[in-house]
């Protein structure tokens, strides 16, 4: 099985103000596992970066300058994820940016049914928990400690974690411990040393033949006499 985790910059918060995406990060995942393959561009915006974006993911104008527009790179964007469910975090924000960034480049935009919110997620197994990247990494104990600023594809690796935490895929207690010959315990002890034990005999002696008939006796025709 296929899927997509999903993660985006951008210079602000809605598309419809103006605000443009500066970041596309895609980590393809098979049976819910990175299989390596990543998709990743940097995209010039156009416009100044505000401020408040720059503090968030630092990518500035001069960094932006000589970056493709998101046309010149939607058509191996679009080729990357095919028709993969896209993993995303905070998954209307992406979406609408990314809907908006296809429609004015001339493509199609992407059905809401493909995105699967991970914030949803969390919420619905963790309900009145916080459901931040940052929050859930902590819960998992996934090392985010290179999270400085926010990334698109940093973030999507995260999330790649997280996500196979939310749908179970590492419940504590499923690994089976190989343990060697003479060695410790997966609980930290010694192996206890098995002793060979006689075979136990199984039919019964003349006495309790004899007891067994005795109490046929006392019954009424019992099966056991057919």
């Amino acid at each position: 099985m296929r899927e997509v985790i999903l993660d985006t910059e951008t210079t602000g918060l809605d598309p419809a103000a103006g605000h443009r995406l500066v970041e596309i990060g895609c980590v393809e995942l098979i049976n819910h596992l990175p299989s390596g393959q990543v998709f990743q561009r940097y995209l010039n915006p156009e416009q100044p970066m505000p401020m408040e974006a720059f503090e968030v993911h630092g990518l500035s104008d001069e960094f932006l300058a000589d970056k493709p527009l998101f046309p010149q790179v939607a058509e191996a964007f679009l080729a990357f994820i095919g028709d993969a469910p896209l993993i995303i975090h905070n998954a209307d924000f992406d979406m609408k940016f990314l809907n908006w960034e296809l429609k004015l480049a001339g493509y199609a935009v992407l059905p809401k049914s493909r995105a699967v919110d991970t914030v949803a997620m969390a919420r619905r197994k963790y309900p009145g928990s916080p459901a931040s990247l940052d929050a859930l990494c902590r819960r998992f104990g996934i090392d985010n400690s290179g999270r400085e600023k926010h990334g698109a594809l940093l973030d999507a690796e995260l999330l790649a974690e997280v996500y196979l935490e939310l749908i179970g895929g590492r419940e504590p207690g499923l690994e089976l411990a190989a343990l060697p010959p003479g060695g410790a315990s997966a609980s930290g002890g010694e192996a206890a040393t098995r002793q060979r034990r006689e075979p136990r005999p199984h039919a019964p002696t003349a006495e309790e033949a004899a007891a067994h008939a005795a109490f046929l006796k006392k019954l009424t025709n019992p099966i056991w006499s057919a």
